[in-house]
C-alpha cells in the first residue's frame, strides 16, 4: 500500500505494492537488492522496509530492456543514461514486458511450474505462451532457463515416464518451447557480432531443446551460432567445421551413453582443428572431461561463465 508521511515526504511503497505496480515478483525484486543493491529500501521505525514510488518507473523500464534480451546483472546496476541507451537501441519489435497485475496467474512462484504444467496437460498453447512470456520479462534470459524452462522439461519427462503424461505431451511443451526460444533468440542473433560456434548433438540424440537453450546463452554474450541439430555424425559435424570459420563446437548430451564419454567425443576432438575449442554439457554429459581439449560445461550458468572468460567482441 502506498503511504505518504505528515511532512510532505515522498509515498513510499512496501515490496507487494511494488511488485503489484510493476508486475515484477517479489522474489525477484530482493533479488535485484541482494545481487545489485537496486531497488534500494528505507527503513521505517516499525522495522518495515518501504520503496520510493519513483522506483515503479525504473523497474518497469528494466524489465524492457531484459525483455529484449539484456541481462539483469547489466542493466538493473546500470545508470539512468545507460540505461536509457539501452533503451533507445532496442529494435521496432523487440519483446515488451507483460502489462502489470495484481493477478498471480502469471506470477508463478520460482521453481513452481505447475500452471505451466497444467497448460500442457491441457494444450493450452496460448496460454502456456503467455506464462513463457511474464517468466522471461521477470526472470531474465539466464533465469528463466534455470527456474522455468529446464524444470517444466523435467516435470512433464518424469510425468511421462511414470504414465501420468503421454509422449504427445511432452512432444507438445517441446514444440512450445522450442519455437518460443527461436522467437526470443532471434533479436539477439541479428545484434551478435562475436565468433561462431556450431551447436549439435552426437549419433542418437534427438533431443535438440538443449541446443536451444545454450544457443540463448551464446547469443546473449554475442557469439554466432550455427545450428548442426540432432542426430549428427561425427563425420558431418568435422566437416562443416573444416568449410566454415567455426572457432567452437559445442554438443548437448540429455541421455548419457558410454560413447559420449569413452569414444565420440574423443574421436570428434581428433577430427578438429587443434584450435577449434570443443565443449560439452548437458543432463547426460560426462562428469569430467573424456580426454585432452575438452571441455565439460557444467549447466546454463557455467556456459554464461565460459562466453565471459572468451569475449566475443
Amino acid at each position: 500500500m502506498q503511504r505518504v508521511n505528515h511532512k510532505g515526504a515522498a509515498a513510499l511503497l512496501s515490496i507487494g505494492a511494488l511488485s503489484s505496480a510493476t508486475g515484477i515478483p517479489v522474489e525477484t525484486i530482493r533479488t535485484w537488492e541482494r545481487r545489485y543493491g537496486f531497488p534500494r529500501a528505507e527503513r521505517k521505525p516499525s522495522g518495515h522496509r518501504r520503496y520510493p514510488v519513483a522506483t515503479v518507473g525504473r523497474i518497469r523500464r528494466i524489465a524492457q530492456a531484459i525483455a529484449a534480451g539484456h541481462r539483469p546483472a547489466d542493466v538493473v546496476p546500470a545508470s539512468e543514461r545507460a540505461l536509457e541507451a539501452l533503451l533507445a537501441a532496442i529494435p521496432p519489435g523487440a519483446p515488451e514486458p507483460p502489462a502489470a497485475s495484481p493477478s498471480r496467474s502469471i506470477l508463478v512462484p520460482a521453481g513452481e511450474p505447475a500452471e505451466h504444467f497444467e497448460a500442457v496437460r491441457a494444450f493450452d498453447a496460448a496460454r502456456l505462451q503467455r506464462f513463457l512470456d511474464a517468466d522471461w520479462a521477470h526472470l531474465g534470459p539466464i533465469e528463466f532457463l534455470e527456474r522455468r524452462a529446464a524444470p517444466l522439461l523435467r516435470a512433464v519427462g518424469d510425468a511421462w515416464s511414470t504414465g501420468a503424461l503421454d509422449v504427445r505431451h511432452e512432444h507438445f511443451v517441446s514444440a512450445c518451447l522450442g519455437d518460443f526460444l527461436r522467437t526470443v533468440r532471434a533479436p539477439l542473433d541479428d545484434r551478435a557480432r562475436g565468433p561462431m560456434i556450431a551447436l549439435a548433438t552426437l549419433p542418437g540424440e534427438r533431443h535438440g531443446l538443449g541446443l536451444q537453450m545454450a544457443a540463448v546463452v551464446l547469443a546473449l554474450a554475442g557469439w554466432r551460432t550455427l545450428m548442426i541439430g540432432v542426430d549428427t555424425p561425427v563425420s558431418q559435424i568435422a566437416a562443416l567445421a573444416r568449410e566454415a570459420s567455426i572457432a567452437a563446437v559445442g554438443i548437448s548430451v540429455v541421455r548419457p551413453h558410454r560413447g559420449a564419454s569413452d569414444e565420440t567425443l574423443p574421436a570428434l576432438r581428433r577430427r578438429l582443428r587443434r584450435e577449434i575449442t570443443l565443449i560439452v554439457g548437458g543432463a547426460g554429459a560426462p562428469s569430467q572431461s573424456p580426454g585432452r581439449g575438452i571441455s565439460v560445461i557444467r549447466d546454463l550458468p557455467a556456459l554464461e561463465q565460459w562466453t565471459r572468460s572468451r569475449p566475443a567482441g
